[in-house]
């Protein structure tokens, strides 16, 4: 086994030592940090995911995996890159009733390294707690995640109490996660879409008129 599966294969198990000791070998070599992310450890990240939807994981094991994830960003000195930028702001946060926080995370850093400020609400948020943070932080972008079926719905609760709140015309809604879909996003009035964290940068930017086409 080499070293990236034998990484995929530690995050998705939960060994926390022979996570970080495979992901210490790998920079080692001279690895891109970014490579890692996006290849072995976001395709752990999904197969936790399915997990976890199929009910073999629970919160419990979602909360190490997240917390194996954090500590290799910081191993890998990502974790706080871009927090100062102005390309333009983004509250982001999974929905009420998902504690999935792996692949919003992964959105969020990859944001702030591509030049936007970043506000993280976390997990189970509300759709009071979205409006309150685009409001304090006057948001061009409102970045919803969900991992379950069960709780993507909640994402139109949002968009429908941005409009009530006369913010809909001011923010762009961005969703994602595994349970959502181009035609979801459309379905409830969403702006854009992203299938992973690369795309949802790109979606991002284009929302906004950010370089692209």
């Amino acid at each position: 086994m080499d070293l990236r599966e034998r990484l995929k294969e530690s995050l998705i198990d939960l060994d926390e030592d022979s996570f970080l000791e495979a992901l210490g070998r790998l920079l080692d070599q001279g690895a891109d940090p970014w490579e890692i992310i996006l290849g072995p450890m976001s395709e752990a990240m999904e197969e936790i995911g399915r997990l976890y939807e199929e009910g073999e994981y629970f919160i419990a094991e979602m909360l190490v995996a997240a917390d194996i994830f954090k500590k290799a960003l910081k191993v890998m000195g990502v974790e706080e890159v871009g927090s100062e930028s102005t390309l333009g702001v983004v509250v982001i946060g999974t929905v009420k009733g998902d504690v999935h926080d792996i692949g919003k995370s992964l959105v969020a850093t990859m944001l702030r390294a591509s030049g936007f400020r970043v506000i993280d609400l976390g997990v189970d948020v509300d759709a009071d707690r979205f409006i309150q943070a685009v409001r304090e932080h006057d948001a061009d972008i409102v970045a919803m995640s969900a991992l379950l079926t069960t709780t993507r719905n909640y994402m139109k609760v949002v968009v429908d109490r941005l409009g009530e709140e006369g913010l809909r015309e001011r923010v762009k809604v961005l969703i994602g996660g595994l349970s959502t879909s181009k035609e979801f996003a459309e379905k409830i009035g969403a702006d854009g879409w992203g299938k992973n964290a690369i795309e949802g940068v790109e979606v991002a930017k284009r929302l906004l008129g950010i370089g692209g086409d």
